[in-house]
């Protein structure tokens, strides 16, 4: 009996235990994202589009319009004996200049992946890479300007 009644303690003790999601998805978004004008890299460009899409409302009157311009690198880092490439650093940075207000926000994100043999497989994994960093950055980006 008290095996009992101590689990249905630890249940309710534990049940409420205070957690919260950091990156809230337009729940307390006081700003509406309402164009942005994109140079650089097509593809993480529509990754970010696609992202920043979700912070587009109608009914909100504090209205952003955003340039953003991206720069995507691939470097190779180490190459083995034969000269193959085993490792390359990926990195982006978005430079974003918010109006009105015309602040400038800069986010950086790097990335060490390791090379494979089938090429296909290096393409598409460096495409889900950049994704998540599309992801990454436009949730930094809502953070700081929820922030402001």
């Amino acid at each position: 009996m008290k095996k009992n009644i101590l689990l249905i303690f630890l249940i309710f003790f534990l049940s409420n235990c205070g957690f919260s999601p950091i990156y809230l998805k337009n729940t307390n978004v006081n700003f509406s994202i309402e164009q942005v004008n994109y140079t650089g890299d097509r593809e993480l460009n529509n990754f970010l589009k696609t992202n920043l899409d979700q912070y587009k409302n109608k009914k909100n009157n504090n209205k952003i319009y955003i340039e953003a311009n991206s720069v995507y690198e691939k470097t190779i880092l180490i190459k083995n004996k034969a000269g193959e490439v085993t490792n390359y650093q990926l990195e982006v940075e978005v430079l974003f200049l918010i109006k009105p207000s015309n602040k400038k926000i800069k986010i950086t994100e790097k990335k060490i992946m390791d090379s494979m043999d089938d090429k296909f497989e290096e393409a598409r994994y460096e495409r889900s890479i950049k994704q998540n960093f599309a992801s990454s950055i436009s949730n930094k980006l809502s953070l700081k300007l929820i922030s402001n």
